[in-house]
Protein backbone atom coordinates (compact mmCIF):
# COMPACT_ATOMS: atom_id res chain seq x y z
CA UNK A 1 0.00 0.00 0.00
CA UNK A 2 1.34 3.41 -0.99
CA UNK A 3 2.10 5.93 1.74
CA UNK A 4 -0.49 8.71 1.82
CA UNK A 5 0.74 10.93 4.67
CA UNK A 6 3.98 12.73 5.41
CA UNK A 7 4.48 13.96 8.97
CA UNK A 8 7.31 15.66 10.81
CA UNK A 9 7.72 17.45 14.10
CA UNK A 10 9.94 20.50 14.22
CA UNK A 11 10.78 22.98 16.92
CA UNK A 12 9.90 26.57 16.10
CA UNK A 13 10.38 29.76 18.02
CA UNK A 14 7.17 31.60 18.83
CA UNK A 15 8.37 35.20 18.61
CA UNK A 16 6.52 37.39 21.10
CA UNK A 17 8.83 40.40 20.73
CA UNK A 18 12.42 41.13 19.74
CA UNK A 19 13.43 40.30 23.30
CA UNK A 20 11.13 37.36 23.98
CA UNK A 21 10.54 34.08 22.17
CA UNK A 22 10.06 30.50 23.23
CA UNK A 23 10.42 27.15 21.50
CA UNK A 24 7.34 25.07 20.74
CA UNK A 25 6.79 21.78 18.92
CA UNK A 26 4.98 22.09 15.59
CA UNK A 27 3.63 19.12 13.67
CA UNK A 28 3.90 19.37 9.87
CA UNK A 29 1.46 17.20 7.94
CA UNK A 30 0.79 16.53 4.26
CA UNK A 31 -1.90 14.16 2.98
CA UNK A 32 -2.58 12.92 -0.52
CA UNK A 33 -6.33 13.38 0.07
CA UNK A 34 -5.63 17.16 0.11
CA UNK A 35 -2.56 17.35 -2.16
CA UNK A 36 -2.36 21.12 -2.46
CA UNK A 37 -2.20 21.84 1.29
CA UNK A 38 0.13 21.44 4.22
CA UNK A 39 -1.04 21.59 7.82
CA UNK A 40 0.94 23.01 10.71
CA UNK A 41 -0.29 22.21 14.22
CA UNK A 42 1.17 24.51 16.85
CA UNK A 43 1.38 23.19 20.39
CA UNK A 44 1.38 26.36 22.48
CA UNK A 45 1.89 25.95 26.24
CA UNK A 46 -1.38 26.05 28.17
CA UNK A 47 -3.57 26.15 25.05
CA UNK A 48 -5.23 23.57 22.86
CA UNK A 49 -3.24 22.81 19.69
CA UNK A 50 -3.99 25.15 16.80
CA UNK A 51 -3.87 23.91 13.19
CA UNK A 52 -3.37 26.10 10.15
CA UNK A 53 -3.72 24.79 6.59
CA UNK A 54 -2.32 26.61 3.60
CA UNK A 55 -0.86 25.89 0.19
CA UNK A 56 2.17 23.63 -0.04
CA UNK A 57 3.44 25.82 -2.86
CA UNK A 58 3.30 28.86 -0.55
CA UNK A 59 5.59 27.09 1.92
CA UNK A 60 7.94 26.01 -0.88
CA UNK A 61 8.12 29.55 -2.29
CA UNK A 62 8.47 31.14 1.16
CA UNK A 63 11.65 29.22 1.91
CA UNK A 64 13.38 31.12 -0.89
CA UNK A 65 11.62 34.47 -1.14
CA UNK A 66 9.00 36.56 0.67
CA UNK A 67 5.49 35.52 -0.33
CA UNK A 68 1.93 35.29 0.88
CA UNK A 69 -1.29 37.25 0.84
CA UNK A 70 -3.96 37.57 3.45
CA UNK A 71 -3.54 35.59 6.65
CA UNK A 72 -0.28 33.74 5.87
CA UNK A 73 3.08 35.31 5.02
CA UNK A 74 6.30 33.32 4.73
CA UNK A 75 9.75 34.76 4.19
CA UNK A 76 13.36 33.74 4.63
CA UNK A 77 15.08 35.60 7.47
CA UNK A 78 17.79 38.13 6.73
CA UNK A 79 20.40 35.68 7.93
CA UNK A 80 23.62 35.45 5.96
CA UNK A 81 23.68 31.68 6.52
CA UNK A 82 22.88 29.63 3.42
CA UNK A 83 20.31 27.61 5.38
CA UNK A 84 19.12 30.26 7.80
CA UNK A 85 15.62 30.52 9.16
CA UNK A 86 12.17 31.00 7.72
CA UNK A 87 9.64 33.35 9.29
CA UNK A 88 5.96 32.36 9.23
CA UNK A 89 3.47 35.11 10.10
CA UNK A 90 -0.13 34.06 10.73
CA UNK A 91 -2.86 36.66 11.14
CA UNK A 92 -6.50 36.62 12.16
CA UNK A 93 -8.00 40.09 12.08
CA UNK A 94 -5.64 42.34 14.02
CA UNK A 95 -4.11 39.43 15.95
CA UNK A 96 -0.95 37.90 14.56
CA UNK A 97 1.68 35.37 15.52
CA UNK A 98 5.23 35.10 14.26
CA UNK A 99 7.16 31.82 14.17
CA UNK A 100 10.81 31.22 13.28
CA UNK A 101 11.92 27.84 11.97
CA UNK A 102 15.15 26.47 10.61
CA UNK A 103 15.12 26.09 6.83
CA UNK A 104 16.67 22.60 6.84
CA UNK A 105 13.78 20.77 8.59
CA UNK A 106 11.24 22.50 6.33
CA UNK A 107 13.20 21.49 3.23
CA UNK A 108 13.44 17.89 4.47
CA UNK A 109 9.66 17.80 5.02
CA UNK A 110 8.94 19.39 1.62
CA UNK A 111 11.29 16.94 -0.08
CA UNK A 112 9.31 14.05 1.41
CA UNK A 113 6.03 15.58 0.22
CA UNK A 114 7.50 15.98 -3.27
CA UNK A 115 8.53 12.33 -3.35
CA UNK A 116 4.95 11.39 -2.42
CA UNK A 117 3.26 13.83 -4.84
CA UNK A 118 5.61 15.79 -7.11
CA UNK A 119 4.82 19.48 -7.32
CA UNK A 120 2.53 20.02 -10.30
CA UNK A 121 1.19 16.45 -10.18
CA UNK A 122 -1.46 17.04 -7.52
CA UNK A 123 -4.31 16.77 -10.03
CA UNK A 124 -3.16 13.33 -11.09
CA UNK A 125 -4.49 11.83 -7.87
CA UNK A 126 -7.58 9.92 -8.97
CA UNK A 127 -9.60 10.48 -5.80
CA UNK A 128 -8.81 14.19 -5.39
CA UNK A 129 -11.62 15.25 -7.74
CA UNK A 130 -14.04 13.01 -5.85
CA UNK A 131 -13.02 14.52 -2.49
CA UNK A 132 -13.28 18.01 -3.98
CA UNK A 133 -16.75 17.32 -5.37
CA UNK A 134 -17.89 15.91 -2.01
CA UNK A 135 -16.50 18.92 -0.14
CA UNK A 136 -18.15 21.37 -2.54
CA UNK A 137 -21.48 19.53 -2.28
CA UNK A 138 -21.25 19.65 1.52
CA UNK A 139 -20.43 23.39 1.50
CA UNK A 140 -23.28 24.15 -0.88
CA UNK A 141 -25.72 22.11 1.23
CA UNK A 142 -24.63 23.98 4.38
CA UNK A 143 -25.02 27.34 2.62
CA UNK A 144 -28.49 26.44 1.39
CA UNK A 145 -29.62 25.22 4.80
CA UNK A 146 -28.47 28.42 6.55
CA UNK A 147 -29.47 30.85 3.80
Amino acid sequence: MRESVVQAEVMMSFVVSEELSFRIPVELRYETCDPYAVRLTFHLPGDAPVTWAFGRELLIDGVGRPCGDGDVHITPSDSSESFGDVLIRLQVGVDQALFRCGTAPLLAFLDRTDRLVPLGQERSLADFDTHLDEALDRILAEEQSTG
